[in-house]
């Protein structure tokens, strides 16, 4: 596709599917203290979990419609860092409502470059940027950009309103809700905003007052009020996917080369950014809680969070049409003072319009960078021929399983529990015939430095365990960095199971390189380790060799970086990687049946796509072997254990909306239509047959399995969600 747009199972079977997860991560040579049990996390508005048994489960409410909500700072942060995600939704035909918690008013300059500046004043560069938003939501609904909105006021808890603008345009709607916070509140400690209010809850903001919105007057907000303002608007619309910004920018030396710019000090973000991530977390953890308690039921949605400023520090990642259609809803919202808008405070962001996006040194419009790259579904085959799925959902581990083989329908989602999570799981199957579970937990979400922590967790099930569920928990693994604040920018786990029985964990560290922890054959931890290498981007992929060496990879600045055992009982340790190209995002690397490891990547800039294999032994030369010029974009995925066609079969974005699946014997590109939620599983239940599997706006698996010539086995019609309409208010 153009990118122009377009019921329960036994022991037996889970554990069997669980080793097919495993297949999928731990691949196929060579070229600490004990755990404990979890605590309660230690979240400002309440537990979302605590030490959860796995046989205290939650039902999952079912969601009346896919619905897509994104929180973000200011007007513009969905069109820098989320796009093209937000038009593919919206192509979907899935509503989309779009939170901005500041009018992002700034000092009130809305300067057109190379002109004088003009008077400073707050509230017309709020409505200014706020007509810039319909504008560019216009054109991405396929109207004009001067289209009439319908505004009105929504009545909040606790006092006051939000303005919602609604349009719809043949089955695809939007709604903007602005919060109206101001960015800079005087106060007599000096200027307070978000960062403020997160780090110390007495704080009090107050909102830019508009005069032509049908919002009257400005009301005041706490922390706590505006966590319970972000729940309120969960309940009110019910999204089955939240997105947002970035809860733990990297850490950022700022210098002539990397300069600060609007940066927060120390960290490659605006502090706005990261405030409203922490906010969202923690208004999503009380939506679970608060939903548990009172209704029984958890709420179903899936998440994903963005990178900000990052995107300017590491190579751009997508292709220039991905750029050229992000530009264009840029350009939109930026206007001009001249176009007749129909707002007389101003027709957009000035700075932002006229093609500046794309000639701007900053690039933020050239990436969109998930800040947990391996979020997406776990998929295996169980043996009985159902489909496995494991994923995180109300910020909760689930299982799903088929109801029956080849049906592409699903039970109701197991609750395995842990929350809050990131959307990022790793899974393996041990020596003796259990399985093991790792995420990143937030462990903490408030505004003092100790009480905002993450650590990495892991649910054992033993083999011996199926029938007392009640015995298993997850349980912490800690974090290998020592400080809460550099231990918020540790990422998701990847582990893979040794043939020696070893299981080794691998996360991103905030010195952004490598952590590990080791398992050994006994379930006894070793202690973190730093290994050396680096510096890389999240994204870890993790292979077994047809020696039994493990290979760890992760993109670097230039070129994929890479970790290896020397034999099976070695330590992991750096190699240097010579491969055709450099990596413009996280890779994916997987066993084939011959023995050889296959390492799939896009390369920066472009749609282009390299598959490089290595065969024999560890010190033989990688070699591109597949080569695609036009692969899309985001993240890749490589079919284990590769049999069914002539090239490596894989699956990828080519559009905003649509994965394709390509290298099977047919030669031909099989597409699917959907919003995918993180990176999508290729999985063969059986032989001659690959299934793709995403997570849908929906918030439950879709998944479509081809034959080997390309036929579509099952489902015929690929499902598309059907446009419903979404709450208004007057």
């Amino acid at each position: 596709m153009s990118v122009v747009r377009g019921d329960g199972s036994s022991r037996r079977a889970v554990l069997g599917a669980l080793a097919g997860v495993a297949g999928a991560v731990v691949v196929g040579g060579c070229s600490g203290s004990p755990s404990t049990t979890l605590g309660a996390p230690k979240i400002s508005n309440g537990p979302t979990g605590g030490p959860l048994p796995v046989s205290r489960r939650v039902a999952f409410a079912e969601a009346a419609r896919p619905l897509a909500m994104q929180v973000l700072a200011h007007p513009d942060d969905d069109l820098f860092f989320m796009n093209p995600d937000t038009v593919g939704t919206l192509d979907a035909g899935v509503p989309v409502v779009s939170v901005y918690v500041t009018g992002g008013g700034s000092f009130g300059v809305n300067q057109v470059p190379g002109r004088p500046a003009p008077r400073a004043d707050v509230p017309a560069y709020v409505s200014s940027r706020q007509q810039g938003l319909r504008q560019g939501y216009a054109r991405m609904l396929g109207l004009g950009a001067f289209t009439r909105w319908v505004r009105s006021a929504l009545p909040l808890p606790g006092g006051g309103h939000a303005e919602v603008d609604s349009l719809e345009h043949q089955g695809r709607s939007a709604h903007l809700v602005f919060l109206d916070i101001n960015m800079h509140n005087r106060t007599s400690r000096g200027y307070a905003g978000l960062t403020t209010l997160w780090s110390r809850p007495e704080t009090v903001v107050r909102t830019v007052p508009l005069g032509d919105s049908p919002v009257r007057g400005s009301r005041a907000y706490t922390a706590q009020q505006l966590t319970d303002t972000l729940e309120f608007l969960f309940r009110t619309y019910r999204p089955t996917v939240i997105r947002t910004l970035d809860p733990d920018p990297d850490e950022q030396v700022h210098d002539k080369h990397h300069p600060r710019d609007s940066d927060q000090p120390g960290y490659s973000d605006h502090p706005d950014h990261t405030a409203t991530a922490l906010f969202t977390w923690a208004a999503m953890a009380q939506w679970v809680r608060s939903s548990t308690e009172r209704e029984g039921q958890a709420p179903a949605f899936v998440t994903d969070s963005y990178r900000g400023y990052y995107n300017q520090r590491w190579p751009y990642n997508l292709p220039p049409a991905v750029v050229d259609l992000k530009a264009t809803y840029l350009n939109a919202y930026g206007g001009n003072p001249d176009w007749a808008c129909g707002n007389a405070a101003g027709c957009g962001d000035y700075g932002i319009g006229e093609g500046r996006t794309l000639t701007s040194k900053k690039g933020w419009v050239r990436s969109t960078q998930p800040r947990y790259p391996t979020a997406g579904p776990l998929a295996a085959a169980g043996r009985d021929g159902r489909l496995v799925v494991h994923s995180v959902l109300g910020t909760r581990c689930v299982r799903w399983i088929e109801t029956e083989p080849g049906s592409g329908r699903w039970g109701d989602p197991e609750d395995l529990g842990g929350g809050p999570l990131s959307p990022a799981l790793s899974a393996v199957t041990t020596s003796d015939g259990g399985s093991l579970l790792f995420a990143l937990r937030f462990t903490g979400l408030d505004g003092t430095t100790a009480g905002n922590t993450r650590e990495v967790v892991v649910l054992e099930e033993p083999a011996a365990s199926a029938g007392s569920p009640a015995s298993l928990a997850w349980r912490s693994l800690g974090n290998p960095e020592g400080e809460p604040v550099r231990g918020r920018r540790v990422g998701p786990p990847t582990a893979i199971a040794g043939k020696d029985g070893r299981v080794h964990l691998f996360v991103r560290n905030a010195s952004k390189g490598l952590s590990t922890r080791v398992r050994d054959a006994s379930g006894n931890w070793s202690d973190w380790q730093m290994l050396a290498g680096g510096p890389v981007q999240e994204g870890l992929t993790a292979a077994l060799d047809q020696y039994g060496c493990i290979h760890v990879f992760a993109a670097g600045f230039s070129s994929v970086h890479h970790w290896v055992q020397n034999s099976p009982a070695g330590d992991v340790r750096a190699r240097p990687l010579w491969l055709a190209a450099p990596p413009g995002d996280a890779p994916h690397a997987v066993a084939a049946r011959d023995g050889s490891l296959l390492l799939a990547y896009h390369m920066p800039h472009s749609a282009g796509l390299v598959v490089e294999q290595l065969s024999g032994a560890t010190t033989a030369r990688w070699n591109a072997v597949y080569r695609l010029p036009d692969a899309g974009f985001g993240a890749v995925s490589l079919l284990p254990g590769q049999s069914l066609g002539r090239a490596p079969v894989l699956a990828t974005r080519t559009g905003p909306d649509t994965v394709a699946v390509t290298g099977l014997r047919a030669g031909q590109d099989v597409l699917r239509p959907s919003v995918a939620v993180g990176r999508p599983a290729l999985v063969e239940p059986e032989a001659g047959t690959v299934a793709l599997v995403t997570i849908g706006p929906n918030g439950r698996p879709l998944v479509t399995r081809w034959a080997a010539d390309g036929r579509v086995v099952s489902p015929r019609s690929p499902e598309r969600p059907k446009a419903q309409p979404t709450p208004t208010f007057a």
